[in-house]
């Protein structure tokens, strides 16, 4: 083949990360391999960017951009640099979710320290630094990212109030069970990632990006190779060029050691 990744970028959780937080010396290793290559290697992931962070240092990444925040937020690290911030005002997508799901769980990011959230989330569910204020504090500011969370929600009734918000100016992202990641319109991994190429002067054809998410389905579409985790979702297989082995089977690894190993 002649294709060659000049730019990999990588989800965390699910394809980097278990989803207990561990992280596979191969995946480490094959990593590793990519950064000793000069080839830049990019997090791409839904997490804020105060839980992207260490993976950062896990993975002994040198100095780099990453996207965090499912592509609103874009950092420059070590040392800690705002890029870019995407912002939308929240205010109608959180009293619209209040009114239709009142025992939900809403969260909007505080880039590098927390969240600002109505009521305390599942534990592990978000990490930093945890503020309870209204629904009407929440709404006051502009945000980079809302997040909706009802665990005793059943997932159906949870995936009929994603469709029910309905709003205009913003876009969805469904995660695990009954979270809802809302973002600005337009916002999305694609988005970030196209900015991180553009600044670094790669094509979006000779970008790897690996991910096993719905929240990835942009970013494997628009990169010239988009790879999928073998146990990822059906409708993310779909749009992969590509499908690799199992997170237990190392696939992450497999597909980088394909052009690092």
């Amino acid at each position: 083949m002649s294709f060659r990744p000049r730019l990999v970028a990588l989800d965390i959780d699910g394809t980097l990360l278990s989803h207990d937080g561990v992280l596979p010396d191969p995946v480490r290793e094959a990593v590793g391999r990519v950064v000793d290559a000069g080839v830049p290697v990019v997090l791409a992931t839904g997490r804020g960017w105060f839980s992207t962070e260490p993976v950062v240092h896990q993975l002994g990444l040198p100095r780099g951009v990453h996207v965090s925040s499912n592509g609103a937020v874009v950092v420059h690290y070590p040392p800690f640099d705002l890029r870019v911030v995407q912002t939308f005002d929240p205010g109608p997508v959180i009293r619209r979710v209040n009114e239709l799901a009142p025992n939900a769980a809403i969260a909007v990011e505080v880039i590098g320290t927390g969240y600002r959230i109505t009521k305390p989330f599942p534990d592990g569910d978000l990490q930093g630094e945890m503020i309870i204020e209204s629904v009407e504090q929440l709404c006051a500011e502009p945000a980079s990212r809302v997040v909706i969370r009802d665990p005793d929600a059943p997932i159906e009734e949870f995936e009929e109030l994603a469709q029910h918000v309905g709003l205009h100016g913003v876009s969805y992202a469904i995660g695990w069970s009954t979270w809802l990641d809302i973002a600005p319109l337009g916002v999305n991994k694609a988005s970030g990632l196209a900015q991180v190429a553009d600044d670094l002067g790669v094509d979006r054809a000779d970008v790897l990006a690996i991910g096993d998410g719905f929240n990835d389905l942009e970013m494997l579409q628009w990169a010239g190779r988009g790879v999928a985790m073998g146990n990822a979702p059906t409708g993310v297989h779909e749009v992969a060029d590509d499908v690799t082995g199992d997170f237990d089977d190392h696939g992450t690894a497999a597909e980088l050691d394909r052009w690092f190993g």
